[in-house]
């Protein structure tokens, strides 16, 4: 996936899960299963078949076309959530509603939150690092 926004633009968002979030972008260019996919030790794309293997996902606010697999993407990310090698916020180009479910059941865990706006990724920022705030607006940062 190419990023064709502007480098000062901003875009808006859906929130599925409110939240803020800044730092920085790591994108994936397909769909990732988190079951598997994702490696809950060190909070890495896990799955070698992917294009982005070994990408570190922890501490970045991570842009996915879509999570495919089974609900069980919930569990890892909540594991995630608990361990501190969560993503710092998900952007999605695709609603995926169990993971958001997730997000806010980690938050209410008090741990720390993640935030998950879905929209439209071919116009996200091209910045090396975003903004995500409580209504959905991306920024370039």
């Amino acid at each position: 996936m190419e990023l064709t926004g502007d480098l000062r633009g901003e875009l808006k968002g859906k929130p599925l899960v409110s939240g803020a979030a800044e730092g920085p972008l790591a994108v994936l260019t397909k769909p990732i299963c988190f079951w598997g996919g994702i490696d809950l030790e060190n909070g890495t794309v896990a799955d070698p078949h992917h294009p982005q293997f070994g990408l570190e996902l922890s501490d970045r606010i991570v842009a996915i076309p879509a999570i495919v697999g089974s609900s069980s993407s919930s569990q890892y990310l909540l594991e995630l959530m608990r361990t501190g090698k969560a993503p710092k916020a998900i952007l999605l180009g695709e609603p995926e509603l169990i993971l958001a479910t997730a997000a806010i059941v980690g938050r209410e865990m008090d741990w720390r939150p993640v935030p998950i706006v879905q929209c439209d990724l071919g116009r996200l920022p091209a910045a090396e690092r975003v903004s995500v705030s409580e209504d959905g607006t991306i920024r370039a940062s």
